[in-house]
């Protein structure tokens, strides 16, 4: 796999990650009579699925930020 992809984001996927590669180690033959496409389907699915958990945190974030900065507009426009 692509060394970006094993970040600390992404550990869940770490050990599917690493079935890749080995099935990819068995060399061009396999990969290309489809040997490994079930298992990078499923690395799909696993790197899918953190980036949705990753995005649903900066969303809540992004919320509790906005709501901290309409309160001190409001106390500003109070004063």
């Amino acid at each position: 796999m692509h060394s970006h992809l094993h970040t600390k984001d992404n550990i869940n996927c770490e050990e599917i990650m690493n079935m890749l590669d080995e099935c990819h180690a068995r060399g061009f033959l396999h990969k290309a009579l489809a040997g490994c496409n079930d298992i990078k389907r499923d690395v799909n699915r696993c790197l899918g699925a953190e980036r949705y958990k990753r995005a649903q945190r900066n969303r809540e974030k992004a919320r509790e930020n906005r709501k901290r900065i309409e309160e001190v507009w409001r106390k500003e426009d109070e004063s």
